[in-house]
């Protein structure tokens, strides 16, 4: 009996400088599960390159573009499949905010070791969302200061069920669904049932912006 092999992992690299940009590509190439499918310094270019080349994964810059959250946004609408994992800065805190929002499923600086990085882009891959301590501290920070400027209550939040909260807990530790359903011993299936009506109660529409979201209703608690 043969084993199965896993399908290779197409990553895209969008970053304006061409030598951080070449030192990802060399890392993420010598990897036999990921495959480098193409990298660019254009935002407009890099709409084309997910589009063409059905990217799994897109590293992408925010500076690749005067507003990043616009990038992470039509690289969504273009192939809604290709999972974007946002490569910042520690002074670009306001544009992750709005990279949430924008659906970007991963978080990363610049000074990711190689290895977080290739954990990150395999866990973004398999369907995960990536949010380190320290960059959550940071986004929900942003979120608080939305909140106190204009926003309400999501006429959703009140009415998660408990085990809904218990999913969202989890959610917020990075777990994937199949770790989620072996902590709650319940199905993978149930998880996602239970994932697609959080996303609905709260009206969002990824799993870390439910996260955000779910703290700044006060429904969760990060430290």
């Amino acid at each position: 009996m043969t084993s199965e092999v896993p399908p290779v992992v197409r990553v895209v690299v969008a970053d304006r400088q061409p030598i951080f940009r070449r030192g990802l590509v060399e890392v993420l190439c010598d990897e036999p599960d990921l495959q480098v499918v193409g990298d660019t310094d254009d935002a407009l270019a890099l709409i084309d390159l997910v589009v063409s080349t059905k990217a799994d994964v897109v590293l992408v810059d925010l500076a690749v573009h005067f507003d990043g959250i616009d990038v992470c946004a039509a690289i969504r609408q273009a192939r809604p499949e290709a999972k974007v994992v946002v490569l910042a800065r520690a002074d670009h805190d306001s544009e992750l905010a709005g990279a949430v929002r924008a659906g970007a499923r991963g978080y990363l600086l610049k000074e990711t070791s190689p290895q977080e990085l290739l954990a990150a882009v395999r866990a973004v891959a398999a369907g995960s969302s990536l949010l380190s301590p320290a960059m959550a501290s940071r986004l929900l920070d942003e979120f608080a200061v939305l909140v106190r400027r204009h926003d309400g209550v999501t006429d959703g939040a009140g009415t998660l069920s408990p085990r809904e909260v218990e999913v969202l807990n989890l959610m917020a530790q990075g777990l994937n669904n199949r770790v989620i359903a072996e902590k709650l011993f319940i199905s993978e299936n149930t998880v996602k049932n239970h994932i697609r009506s959080i996303h609905e109660k709260l009206q969002v529409h990824s799993r870390m912006e439910a996260v955000v979201r779910a703290v700044r209703e006060g429904l969760l608690h990060i430290t």
